[in-house]
């Protein structure tokens, strides 16, 4: 009998710890979120430089600088998409950390992380450790 209430201690203690570790995975992706949509913003100036050079109020306004104002406008327009696009991903991913769904995504969201370094690589790699553990997994299909 003795046996039966320390293991459910244990796994008591287990499971508040899973939680907590879930708790602080959700926080560090908001806080990824909003620091990868601050500098998703760093290229308004380049849109701000391409779109001067297209409509003629920079100089020069010939043929050539309008195609390299259109390069201009164009990269810095994929790059804050891309990244801000990536931070609704992060903020969804700590949503879905938050309600215990769609492991699977937060998987791979957290094998994106990686790629951010140096604070997404160790995010990445924590919510990879946190996520892959067995007891995790089965509070997400729980949920």
């Amino acid at each position: 009998m003795a046996a039966t209430v320390s293991l459910s201690l244990e796994e008591a203690i287990e499971r508040a710890r899973d939680d907590e570790h879930l708790r602080l995975l959700a926080i560090f992706h908001y806080v990824l979120a909003a620091f990868t949509a601050m500098f998703a913003l760093l290229p308004t100036l380049h849109l701000v430089m391409g779109i001067g050079i297209l409509t003629g109020h920079l100089p020069p306004g010939d043929a050539d600088a309008r195609f390299v104002g259109g390069i201009l406008v164009a990269i810095a327009l994929t790059f804050i998409t891309m990244g801000l696009g990536f931070a609704a991903v992060l903020a969804w991913t700590a949503r879905n950390l938050s309600n215990r769904r769609r492991h699977l995504a937060c998987l791979i969201v957290a094998g994106l992380c990686c790629a951010i370094a140096p604070f997404g690589t160790v995010l990445g790699v924590c919510s990879l450790i946190v996520l892959l553990r067995p007891a995790v997994k089965a509070r997400f299909a729980a949920a």
